[in-house]
């Protein structure tokens, strides 16, 4: 009886420690948890024209490892579009991403760029787009390849929360944490045009 005792209180202790543990959680969401909810994600119109972001990655202790700010544009024509991101980090150095997309018939998306190796899928389900891709990042970061799974998530301002697992054997190595949202200077000069056409 003790024995029986000692194997369910392990058991309960595993899998406390595997719906706890960093990544798991974050796993295992679905594009079919979020069918049917809204705002809709549409990626011409809320990955469309400039938008500013900033964010913070994490490294694998949970720590801060780096911060930074980015200006996107987004241009479509049709199903394809192109999204372009420039990133400025708080230690210096700049990056530059160039994607390009295309919606699939199927309501999925393709999506290349330079340092992704093959095609990215994306999966656009209610609010939610969901893409997972392999990066190779620069020589000076360890020119490491990377598993990366992207959650973008629409809110109701139009705002885009961005959470990003990178992993490497299947170990979670870093995480993103980022804000997009149409570009506050474009927004001020749409104003005042505005304001100077009454």
């Amino acid at each position: 009886m003790k024995l029986l005792c000692l194997l369910i209180v392990i058991v309960l202790l595993a899998a406390l420690f595997i719906a706890w543990r960093p990544g798991f959680n974050f796993r295992a969401q679905k594009p079919a948890d979020y069918a049917g909810l809204g705002p809709v994600f549409d990626p011409k119109r809320h990955l469309n024209g400039v938008m500013d972001s900033e964010g913070v990655i994490y490294g694998p202790d949970g720590r801060v490892a780096s911060r930074f700010v980015a200006r996107m544009e987004g241009q479509w024509e049709g199903t394809s579009g192109t999204l372009r991101e420039e990133f400025t980090y708080a230690k210096g150095g700049t990056q530059l991403r160039e994607w390009a997309l295309e919606l699939q018939a199927d309501g999925t998306i393709r999506a290349t760029a330079p340092d992704v190796i093959g095609d990215g899928k994306g999966v656009l389900s209610g609010p939610t787009l969901s893409l997972s891709y392999r990066i190779r990042l620069d020589e000076d970061a360890g020119g490491h390849v990377l598993d990366v799974t992207d959650w973008l998530y629409l809110m109701e301002n139009g705002t885009i929360m961005n959470r990003s697992q990178m992993r490497k054997f299947g170990v979670t190595v870093a995480e993103l944490i980022a804000t997009m949202r149409p570009s506050a200077s474009v927004a001020e000069i749409g104003k005042d045009d505005e304001e100077g056409g009454s």
